[in-house]
């Protein structure tokens, strides 16, 4: 039997992390230079930077023992369960779940799991089907957990989110230290409602618990749009927001723009992942809700699947 998974973020790697401990050979393949997908991130000014999934949420004992590994090995830990609404009026308080962050970065978290798996970085797969063929290449499954894709699309070329997905332009920005931490209304982050320019921010100081005076904005779909062809051209906007939202005068010492033309599905699906019957797996975060915790179940729940089916087809 062999498997691949095509995608490396966390919704792939769950699912190649539960083929492998079932006893099925699986590897992925993975575009990117590195595991971690949406999840992943850089290092600027010394220390890493989330641009894409801001936290995670915890509710699925399943991946709470997961979490709690992080946790243990001092990868995860708990960030707040209050973040601030900022919009018309003065700024409220939306109490909620527990967020959890990573002080290395969220791609560190997809990295641990991806231990001890077979994954072929850097390498770009250009036709899945008809049937589990990458490339050419037969297999008895593949796995699809690049992006959210239809299961009554054609796999030839698995479709993205495309420009509406969101936030796909997130601006970091480091302000000078001699004016101390900007904040973010009081609270380590905020949503932004009904805002023509930004969704969310974040004090990524406060998230990574260093302390460290770096905010991240996440912008409107219709700002990322607008700005796809140049995303630095989106940086004078956001700094225009921060400066009207959080009253903060003081001049960065170095922004940076990030676009994530495929950042979150704008739609969901009730199921967690679609098999088919030739053997194509689908999982991402936009089969069910558009969370680090619902990708690493929909990944979780389709290799279980896909052991049990190769482990019947073996049998009979």
């Amino acid at each position: 039997m062999s498997v691949v998974v095509v995608g490396a973020g966390i919704a792939g790697t769950a699912c190649a992390a539960g083929l492998a401990a079932a006893g099925v050979p699986v590897r992925m393949v993975e575009r990117a230079r590195e595991v971690g997908g949406r999840m992943g991130g850089a290092a600027l000014a010394g220390r890493p930077v989330d641009l894409g999934a801001a936290y995670f949420t915890v509710r699925d004992p399943d991946f709470e023992q997961v979490v709690r590994r992080w946790q243990a090995a001092g990868l995860a830990r708990p960030w707040t369960s209050e973040l601030a609404v900022l919009g018309s009026g003065s700024p409220e308080r939306a109490p909620g779940p527990q967020r959890w962050a990573a002080p290395a970065g969220l791609g560190g978290l997809v990295a641990e799991l991806a231990r001890g798996l077979t994954v072929e970085l850097g390498r770009e797969v250009r036709r899945v089907g008809p049937g589990p063929v990458v490339d050419g290449e037969q297999a008895d499954a593949v796995v699809l957990a690049a992006r959210p894709a239809g299961a009554g699309a054609a796999r030839s070329r698995p479709p993205g989110r495309g420009a509406g997905g969101r936030p796909p332009v997130a601006a970091r920005d480091r302000r000078r230290r001699r004016v101390g931490r900007p904040g973010v209304a009081g609270a380590a982050a905020a949503f932004v409602n009904d805002h023509p320019v930004l969704t969310m921010i974040a004090d990524d100081g406060a998230r990574r618990g260093d302390g460290a005076a770096v905010l991240v904005a996440h912008t409107t779909a219709d700002v990322a749009r607008a700005h796809a062809a140049a995303p630095d051209t989106a940086i004078g906007p956001v700094l225009h927001a921060l400066r009207d939202l959080l009253g903060v005068r003081a001049e960065p010492v170095w922004t940076l723009a990030q676009h994530w033309p495929h950042a979150s599905p704008e739609g969901t699906r009730e199921d967690l992942f679609h098999l088919t019957a030739d053997g194509v797996g689908l999982a991402g975060d936009g089969w069910g809700s558009p969370r680090v915790e619902t990708a690493w179940r929909s990944g979780h729940l389709l290799g279980r699947a896909l052991a049990e089916r190769l482990r019947h087809d073996r049998v009979r």
